[in-house]
């Protein structure tokens, strides 16, 4: 019957089907279902699959597929919104499964860092891990590292490790610094070392380009044309750096922004010693860094000169200072710009709050109090804030509300967070990497589950879990009978099924 329409009636006039198309393209979802109980042919004009894949792309879901790909783009729609809505019910009312991202014994967690579901992790004994935590697989391969000189000694501390979608990178105690591929296996692709160990590491979210921080020399790295890793800037700094980021979707040679001690860097290869910042006796205690713009939190005078510390926030194109904010008198430990909505930016402090701010207006939209400590992780969508303090607290926060909507706690701080629309990841991470000046070995088990550091993985999709048949809660072993009471996956000391 459609393909029978030549014209359409509106009202007093008889339209071609195509320009009638054109004029329901402007309609949104409530005034096209208004249309569609006017008559039979409005309502086949109205559910027209073009008008519905429009959407479907306007309101950011399936965005990977064609039209071709469903039969109906209006029911895809209602199914996203559905889910979309579930997961949020979730995330409030903390339903879901949890789990607990292992590894063998004798083994004290260095550092975590997360991307898009890849999980990497590096360990004092020198191991660097992987999980996928978009499958319920969490089986994690080590990724070899470049073998030492004579083969003898134990294996350096890991101190860093970065990953993004095509690169994997970890930093060890010594110097050394190795690249995997996420493609290509589990040797590394790239190596190189530094003469001392490094202060800051640093991986560009969506290229291959990688930075270093080493004593008071700053190193980028990244591969060419056909694959062969170069240096295209080494830079000399006056002083040591603190803070090392990448500038994100830079076309040509990487741009990065360094910290060091009260003065921030712009390194391009073609100016290589821009300062961006400097005030003398005001050092900077956080850094983050989006396309177009860097924010820093710095440490004032305080109460001598009546200058609170605050958080300055620069234009990389302009390099000008776009706006200030914050009014606090302790020091801003944590900054998030890169991953938050746009003009929003989210903030953690010494004094035990997370602070969102608006850079439009320059002004807080909420202070958020529920830390015992120090805030060391923050990151924000569009509706909640995820927090991890110094004392082991994760805390999850309804943005609009400013309220607390439930916390979890573990034994060490919490230094990385990372959550997307169904899952969050939370690293507590030990201060003390050798305990009690002795090797944790697997003798004492109760000793090694007190100094090692865990890594928590939340799942709040619950469909994903109605298609696996073994769910987290049988996972469970008799070496750890770890038990939550809450109604999140309750781990219960059973056999593996």
């Amino acid at each position: 019957f459609q393909n029978e329409i030549n014209e359409v009636p509106f009202f007093d006039v008889q339209l071609p089907y195509e320009l009638a198309l054109k004029i329901f393209r402007y309609l949104g979802k409530a005034e096209l279902g208004r249309c569609a109980q006017v008559s039979r042919t409005w309502k086949i004009l109205a559910e027209d699959e073009v008008l519905w894949y429009r959407l479907c792309q306007e309101e950011g879901y399936l965005l990977d597929m064609s039209i071709s790909d469903h039969s109906c783009w209006k029911l895809a729609l209602k199914n996203c919104r559905a889910r979309e809505h579930m997961l949020k019910t979730n995330w409030k009312n903390r339903v879901g499964a949890v789990s607990q991202l292992r590894y063998e014994p004798g083994r004290v967690l260095c550092d975590v860092h997360c991307y898009d579901g890849m999980v990497m992790a590096g360990y004092s004994s020198g191991e660097v891990r992987l999980w996928d935590t978009r499958t319920w697989d969490y089986t994690a391969p080590v990724l070899a590292a470049v073998p030492g000189p004579g083969g003898a000694g134990a294996p350096p501390h890991v101190s860093f490790v970065r990953i993004n979608s095509s690169l994997a990178v970890a930093a060890y105690e010594d110097g050394t610094v190795s690249v995997w591929s996420l493609l290509l296996g589990q040797e590394p692709i790239h190596h190189f070392q530094h003469n001392q160990h490094l202060q800051a590491l640093a991986l560009a979210p969506g290229g291959t380009a990688l930075a270093t921080a080493s004593g008071f020399q700053v190193r980028v790295e990244s591969p060419d044309d056909r694959g062969v890793w170069q240096t295209p800037g080494t830079f000399e700094i006056q002083k040591l750096v603190n803070f090392l980021n990448l500038v994100p979707d830079v076309t040509g040679s990487p741009v990065a922004v360094a910290a060091a001690e009260d003065i921030v860097y712009l390194l391009k290869t073609e100016d290589p010693g821009k300062i961006l910042h400097s005030v003398y006796g005001q050092p900077v205690t956080c850094l983050d860094v989006a396309a177009h713009e860097a924010a820093f939190g710095i440490k004032t005078f305080g109460w001598l000169l009546n200058e609170p510390n605050q958080i300055l926030l620069y234009n990389l194109e302009t390099n000008q200072c776009v706006t200030k904010v914050g009014n606090s008198i302790g020091d801003f430990s944590c900054v998030n710009l890169h991953s938050s909505p746009p003009n929003m930016l989210v903030a953690g402090n010494k004094d035990r709050r997370v602070r969102v701010f608006d850079v439009r207006r320059g002004a807080a939209v909420c202070s958020l109090h529920g830390h015992q400590l120090g805030v060391r992780a923050v990151r924000m969508d569009e509706w909640k804030v995820v927090s991890g303090g110094e004392e082991g607290l994760v805390c999850v926060w309804d943005q609009r509300m400013a309220t607390k909507l439930w916390e979890m706690h573990a034994r060490h701080p919490v230094r990385h967070v990372w959550f997307n629309s169904h899952s969050l990841i939370t690293a507590n991470i030990p201060e003390e990497k050798n305990p009690r000046g002795s090797s944790i070995t697997e003798d004492d088990p109760s000793l090694h589950r007190k100094y090692r550091g865990a890594i928590y993985c939340y799942d709040f999709s619950v469909d994903q879990l109605a298609v696996d048949s073994v769910l987290p809660i049988c996972r469970s072993s008799y070496a750890e009978p770890a038990g939550y009471s809450y109604n999140i996956g309750l781990a219960v000391p059973y056999d593996s099924i």
